[in-house]
């Protein structure tokens, strides 16, 4: 089943591109037609790069990967930060660091800052400071917080990036292209298609056609993550009742003896090696052993 339809993404004002004169000739194959000076997306590729950049996303979740969304636009911002917090995401909806992902290390240094002074204020030691310290360190955590509190859970690179404007955010796409992550963007009829993996011909200024997009970008996520728990579940499950299964004691095997009366008896098999002999096999024993020195005797 197709997550989206044709008259869905019309009525978010998807089709909708820029000016004839601001166009990237790249872009041709996504474009329908033009009309007042305004280039027309072709709403049928849409539909299909959108089935094609879910179903990738949703593996990527799948396999337990992270994926980062970056949208610093003001009208792409607020929805991407509401819509992306609900699937444990990274996001970048404030200005982007250079070399974020080029220069990572850097970036955890600064994300363990803010732990620190986190840490500080926990255990006492930001009460022992002066009030101008405090200051400083408040608005340091703020600043650090502003910038990096949506990526603090990010301990690696990201598998992908998720990009609202490529054209606006050109060094995160460079530095993605760089280290060879894949990107999935939202891509408007004055930028390259080329430069991503996984281009979505799309209006990138709309809030509805961003909140459109977005939102199924975020529900392929979802999806990819809820089947991951299932699957964890099912495993955790299967070793459970293999540990049961290998705990429980072996059952005793029962051995049916007819005696020469008629009578039916059970014996008991002992399982262990070394285990006594039964009283009625000891009083045979010895008989047979008084029977043998009266032969000598004789």
């Amino acid at each position: 089943m197709s997550r989206t339809n044709f008259n869905e993404l019309l009525d978010a004002g998807v089709h909708f591109g820029h000016l004839k004169r601001k166009w990237n000739p790249s872009m041709a194959p996504y474009i329908f037609m033009e009309r007042n000076g305004i280039h027309i997306i072709d709403l049928e590729k849409t539909e299909d790069n959108i089935e094609k950049a879910a179903a990738a996303m949703k593996q990527i979740a799948k396999s337990g990967k992270k994926i980062l969304f970056v949208a610093t636009k003001k009208q792409a911002k607020d929805i991407v930060a509401e819509q992306v917090k609900e699937t444990g995401m990274p996001y970048v909806t404030e200005r982007w660091p250079g070399g974020m992902l080029t220069n990572f290390p850097t970036i955890r240094k600064a994300v363990k800052k803010m732990a620190a002074i986190d840490k500080m204020s926990a255990d006492g030691t930001f009460t022992n400071l002066s009030k101008r310290e405090k200051l400083q360190i408040t608005r340091q955590r703020a600043k650090l917080d502003k910038m990096l509190g949506s990526i603090a859970d990010m301990t690696r690179l990201p598998a992908a990036l998720f990009v609202v404007d490529i054209t606006k955010e050109y060094i995160a796409v460079r530095e993605a292209k760089k280290l060879g992550i894949p990107v999935f963007a939202m891509v408007d009829t004055n930028s390259d298609p080329t430069a991503v993996d996984f281009p979505i011909p799309a209006n990138d200024d709309a809030s509805k056609s961003i909140s459109l997009i977005v939102g199924l970008m975020c529900k392929a996520v979802q999806e990819g993550l809820n089947e991951r728990k299932i699957e964890r579940e099912k495993e955790t499950g299967n070793k459970e009742k293999r540990r049961t299964k290998d705990s429980k004691p072996a059952a005793k095997k029962i051995k049916t003896v007819k005696a020469d009366d008629g009578e039916v008896k059970e014996e008991k098999k002992t399982e262990k090696a070394g285990e006594k002999a039964k009283p009625e096999e000891k009083e045979t024993e010895e008989k047979k052993a008084e029977t043998k020195k009266a032969g000598d005797k004789e």
